[in-house]
C-alpha cells in the first residue's frame, strides 16, 4: 500500500526533462525553447508532506500547447453540439443550408431576422415570437431557417416543422399526443412552418388548437410561417380558426414579407442557363 502511495506521489511530482531542457542556477529544471522554469520549489511545509522539495510547473511552451489542445477540444464539442441540434431541430435536412451567410441579400425582412437573433435573450424572455406572413415564394419559410440556424450555433435548442408533419406524427405516436405535445413545447424556440396549409377537417383543427394552446401556455417563444393574408388572420371565418388564430396573433408580431417571388426567379435563372447549354 505504502509502495503503491510513493509511486503515486513519484509520478506526480517528478518532471520529464527533454533533451534540450537544462538546469538553471537555482537548480530547477528549465525548458530549452522559452526559457522559463518546468519546476517549481514547494513551500517548505508541503515539501514535509510529500518528500520532495520540487513539484512540475508549466513552462510557456507547456502553457501554449495545453490552451491550444483545450481551445481545439472546445471547439469540437461545439461543433457536435450544434450537429446534434441541427440533426433533432430540422425536419429537412435542406433547412441546414438556411442561413443569414447564404442569402442573397435581396430580402428586405432580412434585417428583422438578424435583429430577433441578436436580441434573443430579450425575446425568450418576453415571450416574443414572429409571424412571417406572405404571398408564396417571398422567403418567409428561409428567414425562419435563417434564425433557426443561427440560434443553434449559439446552441440553442430550436425546433423546426409544419403542421402536416405534425399531425402525421400525432397519427402514429405511441408516446401519446400529451407527451408529443410536451415534448414540442420544450423547445426554447418552435417554428411551425407554412401554417394554414394543413388538413381543415375537425379533428385536424383540433389538434393544432392543442399544439397552439400548448405553446401559448408554456410562455416560450414561437415562430409562425404562413401565406394566409394578416386580414384572413385577424377574420378568421369560423370559430374553430378564431380560437387558433387569436392565439398566433398574441404570442406572434406580424412581419409582411414582400418583394419578387424568389421560386419564381430561381426557375428562370435556371431556364436561361438550360437555354445557354442547349445553344452551346
Amino acid at each position: 500500500m505504502n509502495t503503491t502511495f510513493s509511486e503515486m506521489i513519484d509520478r506526480l511530482t517528478a518532471t520529464t526533462p527533454e533533451q534540450e531542457d537544462y538546469t538553471g542556477e537555482d537548480g530547477l529544471l528549465y525548458c530549452g525553447k522559452c526559457h522559463k522554469p518546468k519546476e517549481a520549489y514547494f513551500a517548505p511545509d508541503k515539501a514535509a508532506i510529500f518528500g520532495r522539495d520540487r513539484h512540475p510547473a508549466e513552462c510557456d511552451c507547456q502553457r501554449a500547447a495545453r490552451e491550444e489542445r483545450e481551445a481545439a477540444e472546445k471547439r469540437q464539442k461545439h461543433l457536435d453540439t450544434v450537429e446534434d441540434l441541427k440533426r433533432r431541430g430540422f425536419t429537412d435536412p435542406a433547412m441546414r443550408d438556411w442561413t443569414f451567410e447564404n442569402d442573397n441579400g435581396q430580402n428586405p425582412q432580412a434585417i428583422r431576422a438578424r435583429n430577433y437573433v441578436k436580441n434573443w435573450e430579450r425575446a425568450y424572455a418576453g415571450n416574443v415570437g414572429c409571424l412571417f406572413w406572405g404571398s408564396v415564394g417571398t422567403g418567409k419559410s428561409y428567414l425562419a431557417g435563417c434564425i433557426a440556424n443561427a440560434l443553434m450555433e449559439k446552441e440553442i435548442p430550436v425546433y423546426m416543422t409544419n403542421f402536416a408533419l405534425i399531425l402525421n406524427d400525432l397519427a402514429a405516436s405511441f408516446e401519446g399526443r400529451n407527451e408529443y405535445i410536451s415534448r414540442l413545447c420544450r423547445y426554447p424556440l418552435l417554428i411551425l412552418d407554412d401554417f394554414g396549409m394543413e388538413r381543415g377537417t375537425e379533428y385536424g383543427l383540433e389538434q393544432v388548437f392543442h399544439v397552439i394552446d400548448s405553446r401559448y401556455r408554456s410562455r416560450k417563444p414561437l415562430i409562425v410561417t404562413t401565406n394566409l393574408t394578416l386580414s384572413e388572420l385577424q377574420h378568421p371565418k369560423d370559430t374553430a380558426h378564431s380560437r387558433i388564430y387569436d392565439r398566433v396573433l398574441e404570442m406572434c408580431p406580424p412581419v409582411c414579407c414582400t418583394g419578387g417571388n424568389f421560386r419564381k426567379k430561381a426557375a428562370q435563372d435556371k431556364l436561361g442557363l438550360l437555354k445557354e447549354l442547349m445553344n452551346e
